[in-house]
């Protein structure tokens, strides 16, 4: 069974972005050793407007060739003129508001994301799951996360959107390993407690 990694940027205090949803303060942060980091471990999590223009087009797909991202996220996307932003992964987009799809390379979901996610979870294949967010897929999809990795950049937000928009519950995990950059960014791999 493939797993759904849910890949996610927070501040210091668990936030993904502010209160409004912006997390391009921690951009700041994407320096040349983490840029080296993603490229060499998570190449499939770099857009492909952003791997063409670091001429990194050509790396196969290591951890993922699918994505699940919801609608606020896409919609960054679709505010800079691009449709299809991971073209070298499957897209889904999981949205109740968006109608039709932009891009013929992109399905929307609709209705019942857990079910469709657990679909793609069984497909047989090596690669799995990426999950970009945002808050409230995340918390809708928080039974079916395999595993976390967390970047955490040094800032603290006080307040936004956090990791996972769902009620209290629980849910335990166990930590894999830890990376630190010299920038202060942590890379945290957590798996699910089984």
């Amino acid at each position: 069974m493939r797993k759904l990694t849910y890949f996610i940027a927070c501040s210091i205090d668990g936030f993904i972005g502010d209160p409004a949803g912006d997390a391009t303060s921690m951009y700041a942060f994407v320096d040349e050793e983490f840029l080296g980091f993603l490229a060499a471990e998570y190449p499939e999590t770099l857009a492909t407007r952003g791997r063409r223009h670091l001429g990194l087009d050509d790396l196969p797909n290591k951890r993922f060739d699918t994505i699940v991202q919801g609608r606020a996220s896409y919609e960054l996307a679709l505010k800079e003129g691009v449709t299809s932003p991971y073209a070298h992964l499957r897209q889904y987009v999981a949205s109740r508001t968006l109608d039709a799809s932009p891009d013929p390379d992109v399905e929307i979901i609709a209705e019942d994301l857990a079910g469709r996610v657990r679909a793609l979870k069984a497909e047989d294949g090596e690669l799995g799951v990426y999950l970009c967010g945002g808050s409230r897929v995340a918390g809708e999809l928080l039974d079916e996360v395999d595993e976390l990795v967390i970047k955490t950049y040094p800032q603290v937000y006080g307040s936004g959107m956090p990791m996972f928009g769902a009620g209290f519950s629980a849910t335990d995990f166990t930590l894999e390993s830890v990376r630190a950059f010299t920038n202060g960014v942590l890379v945290r791999t957590y798996a699910r407690k089984r």
